[in-house]
């Protein structure tokens, strides 16, 4: 819808659109610009008022004489000392620009509108994200504005070749999504396939950001095991563009989706890479061990202590000397939700009692717990070791799948011994070379398909200049080879 040829009708229309009289942080300013008469639309609290400022005490010092003829062109070039100035003649357009915080200036006989991106978002400062703390390295993180995230991740690649496509989600929300890439490492196929599914959207709203957006762009699916890594950190996100990935960036969230990405991204942190080889290699071999022992450490010691004539002389100690009153089985399912339960808490809970929270969960109930011989320490000890390899794990979408598959192989394991957990665990192993990543790429790759110089770079933490190679599954696909 174009613009009238009236300026009443114009104003008008705008201010009845955007609730001008109805909502208070809609204003609507009546100025006069060089004998004409004119209004600035904007959304308080989002304008910059030193700027605002500045430039109507321009405009409203205009003479008639300097602006006329070709009034919007010698506004534009000559009188608004301005840089990001634009115009248009959409309806459309005018009435999104204001609602994300654009001033627009409307003038009588001029049947276009000038933007003026004067606007500026609450934003707090980019700390260092909890969830993705280091010794060494930089301390800052994306924060809530699209625009400050996309500054962090230029600051860091100055690449001619990056770029940051935007558009909006949101019949009413209008949520700017932006996809990022290095346009010549990048597979152009996986963007394009991207930009098609964000255009297909059909949403009022993305309610929860980039959670909401996953499930639009990798389908609906109750696989838990996650198929998009998020981060909050600049650092790691350069790092991912770099070779070849696609992030994507929503609005008010300080969150950033990666793909594609396969299984070995969860097991992956930064610290790896802020300590020298030797040590990164450690660090991620334990973070190995304690992943692994959050799935089978509990189950197996179940299974092991049901059947005791399964072990060895040698280790006859690992099963318990008195079972207690309540069946194995049920204490660890006791412990686990209650694990779970203590967890949520400590979302719940402000930071000043998380400390108490811990001491009361983990101290006082288990003690208590064992004491009253509802539960023997045995089980505690092997809830705790698996607890800790889950709390180890870099992505908490992939420790929470974890979780899941270690809950069933305990059922398995409990009600139908070795057999049922060796069952629960071909069944994780099924559902991991079942799961496809983003453009079909396969999730436990490069161990499946064998790639042994991908699978030695995730094993050890190599020296820097030697992990030159980008990985081959993100490569683009060389299409002047194929004619």
């Amino acid at each position: 819808m174009k613009l009238f040829d009236k300026y009443e009708d114009n104003i008008n229309y705008l201010s009845k659109k955007i609730g001008v009289e109805s909502s208070f942080d809609t204003v609507r300013r009546d100025i006069v610009i060089g004998g004409k008469k004119a209004a600035v639309f904007f959304i308080d609290g989002f304008a910059k008022d030193d700027i605002m400022l500045y430039l109507l005490a321009i405009l409203q010092n205009t003479k008639h004489e300097e602006i006329v003829p070709n009034t919007l062109e010698k506004l534009i070039t000559k009188k608004i000392p301005y840089i990001e100035c634009s115009e248009s003649d959409s309806y459309d357009e005018i009435e999104y620009m204001i609602l994300s915080g654009a001033s627009v200036l409307v003038i009588d006989g001029i049947n276009k509108a000038i933007i003026l991106d004067t606007r500026t978002y609450p934003a707090r400062g980019p700390q260092e994200p909890d969830l993705e703390k280091v010794t060494r390295g930089s301390r800052d993180g994306f924060v809530e504005t699209v625009i400050f995230n996309t500054a962090l991740i230029r600051r860091r690649v100055r690449d001619p070749n990056l770029r940051f496509h935007i558009t909006n989600v949101g019949r009413r929300s209008k949520t700017d999504v932006v996809i990022g890439y290095i346009e010549d490492i990048t597979n152009e196929d996986l963007v394009k396939d991207i930009k098609e599914k964000l255009e297909q959207i059909d949403i009022d709203s993305l309610v929860m950001a980039e959670k909401s957006l996953e499930e639009y762009i990798l389908g609906k699916t109750w696989n838990p095991f996650p198929q998009a890594r998020f981060t909050e950190r600049p650092d790691v996100t350069a790092a991912h563009l770099l070779e070849g990935h696609i992030v994507i960036i929503v609005d008010t969230t300080p969150s950033v989706m990666i793909l594609p990405v396969t299984m070995f991204h969860f097991t992956q942190h930064a610290e790896d890479y802020y300590q020298n080889p030797t040590i990164g290699t450690y660090m991620r071999w334990v973070r190995f061990l304690a992943i692994f022992f959050s799935l089978v450490a509990s189950p197996l010691w179940l299974v092991l202590a049901n059947n005791p004539e399964l072990l060895p002389e040698a280790l006859s100690f690992i099963g318990p000397k008195e079972i207690g009153e309540i069946p194995l089985l049920l204490q660890f399912l006791v412990l686990e939700i209650g694990l779970d339960m203590l967890r949520i808490a400590s979302i719940h809970t402000p930071n000043a009692l998380t400390t108490s929270l811990g001491i009361i969960g983990a101290l006082l109930l288990s003690d208590f717990a064992v004491k009253v011989g509802w539960i023997i320490p045995e089980t505690v000890l092997y809830t705790a070791i698996s607890g800790i390899g889950m709390f180890a794990t870099p992505s908490v979408e992939f420790s929470l799948a974890m979780r899941l598959f270690r809950l069933v192989m305990l059922v398995a394991g409990g009600l139908f011994g070795p057999y049922g957990l060796l069952v629960g665990f071909i069944l994780f192993i099924i559902v991991l070379f079942n799961t496809k990543s983003f453009g079909g790429i396969n999730y436990m790759w490069p161990l499946v398909p064998f790639n042994r110089r991908a699978l030695s770079t995730i094993v050890t933490r190599k020296p820097i200049p030697e992990v030159k190679r980008r990985p081959e599954i993100l490569r683009p696909i060389d299409k002047t080879s194929k004619k």
